[in-house]
């Protein structure tokens, strides 16, 4: 790894859209998985841990919400760290905590034991992956980006698929100690993973501009500049209003189908219905968002996939049935999916490559809180009212309001401000290019006269290419 460095990012390095690129994509793909899967896959074991402890369901449901509220609510400090060490080292580090938590964890004698292990050190370690291996993607893909993310974000469905069974065969085989342990020796796959994020390298630099690139700036630890893109600010606003109901029908939608009277294998299986579109869905929105025509669209794209996903919470209410159940589940997969293939797609066009490791961890925080409050907040309605119809409604509500949010700001805001001139230098360029525009004949005139004189003044230079450092590139 070398000496600690500044973590520049891909400075004057072209991205090769290929390459090695699709090894960093495959990391990025279990990253995710793990990252995203794996709070709702130790839900398995809950049985098993009040059985043990002689607990609550409540206070064993906290272990998953550490574990989110860890990977949401660290996001600045993975910035830092990976502004200040660089996201290989950091991925590494994030693999052993991630692997240690669990480990530890099968040791335990108490639940307030394993939120510390299981809950703050493994969330800890996946938030330590998963924010690095996003920079990482944006760094190698630019043309085939919204593929790879749409590719690296169906990784979270393929784990919840994958994880969920193989979380009961072990709980089955070996208990809820032997399984940690097992799922513990798992996370050591993310080592692997950060192990393939090789950094780009620049591209080497002639002796003459060597000496400008030693005085290169020092590069912020959190760069808190991104508030000032109005962009960014928008889509924080819009992202914190929509996780405050994205993740609650979800959550609710197997209890809904239990208190209409199904058995609970039936009414699990509307999840694996769920998953099964959702896996098909991310890819291909990855696809269709990378079209030429799509692609400077892409923000809009995003908040029609927010309407759609609002819009379904919204019908999904209106469900009586098993059979609305199952149509509610493959048209909210379809919506879950379009969202999460495009929502660090918009961020990275919002703010570039190289505000995107501030930018990130910025936002992840404002999603934390939006996280703790959205589903304990929908159980509160739904002990006052008995009724899953008002969770529907009002998570419908929370997803369409922020697509109105993001897309007329991004209409009214947005487009307004590109049409001018953002900085004093371009309003510079264009004076310039107005006054060569306005130059008379007879000013061209003077012009080819002068150049004539200093062609026969140096004719030994004429048809020659003359090298120094201001012209060298």
């Amino acid at each position: 790894m070398g000496a600690v460095v500044a973590d520049d990012g891909p400075s004057g390095v072209k991205a090769p859209d290929g390459g090695w690129g699709w090894a960093v994509l495959f990391g990025c793909f279990i990253i995710t998985g793990f990252s995203y899967a794996f709070p709702k896959a130790v839900s398995v074991f809950f049985k098993e841990l009040i059985r043990e402890f002689g607990i609550g369901y409540s206070d064993t449901a906290w272990i998953s919400s550490i574990l989110l509220a860890m990977l949401y609510g660290t996001g600045p400090l993975c910035s830092v760290c990976v502004n200040r060490f660089g996201c290989r080292p950091v991925m590494l580090v994030g693999g052993l905590f991630a692997s240690m938590g669990m480990v530890i964890a099968s040791f335990c004698t108490s639940i307030v034991q394993i939120y510390l292990t299981a809950g703050v050190i493994t969330g800890l370690g996946l938030a330590l992956n998963f924010q690095p291996s996003l920079i990482m993607l944006n760094r190698y893909f630019d043309k085939r980006r919204p593929l790879a993310n749409g590719l690296s974000a169906a990784g979270s469905p393929v784990f919840l698929c994958a994880l969920s069974p193989l979380g009961q065969i072990l709980q089955h085989e070996y208990g809820w100690r032997g399984g940690f342990l097992i799922l513990g020796g798992m996370l050591l796959n993310c080592c692997v993973c950060g192990a393939l994020m090789r950094p780009l390298e620049p591209p080497k630099k002639s002796e003459a501009t060597k000496e400008p690139a030693e005085k290169k700036v020092k590069k912020k630890l959190l760069d808190f500049s991104v508030f000032k893109d109005g962009g960014f600010v928008i889509y924080t606003l819009a992202a914190s209003i929509m996780v405050l109901g994205l993740f609650v029908p979800p959550v609710f939608v197997v209890s809904y189908a239990k208190d209409l009277g199904y058995p609970d294998t039936k009414a699990a299986f509307l999840l694996t219905i769920l998953g099964f579109i959702d896996i098909f869905a991310r890819p291909i929105c990855g696809m269709v968002a990378g079209l030429k025509w799509v692609r400077p669209r892409c923000v809009y794209l995003f908040s029609f996939a927010m309407i759609f996903n609002g819009f379904t919470d919204l019908m999904g209410s209106m469900s009586v049935d098993y059979g609305g159940l199952v149509v509610f589940c493959i048209f909210f997969g379809i919506s879950y999916g379009m969202v999460g293939a495009l929502q660090f797609e918009v961020l990275m066009a919002i703010v570039g490559t190289q505000k995107f490791s501030s930018a990130i961890g910025l936002v992840l925080l404002a999603e934390a809180m939006a996280v703790l409050i959205g589903p304990p907040s929908a159980g509160k309605l739904l002990d006052a009212t008995g009724r899953y119809m008002f969770v529907f409604i009002i998570a419908g509500i929370e997803v369409t309001t922020s697509a109105l949010v993001l897309a007329l700001g991004n209409f009214f805001c947005i487009k307004k401000k590109s049409e001018e001139p953002h900085t004093k230098e371009e309003a510079a360029e264009r004076e310039e290019l107005n006054k060569s525009e306005d130059k008379t004949p007879e000013d061209a005139k003077v012009d080819s006269i002068e150049v004539e004189q200093f062609l026969k003044d140096e004719p030994e230079k004429n048809g020659e290419v003359v090298t120094n450092p201001e012209t060298c590139v």
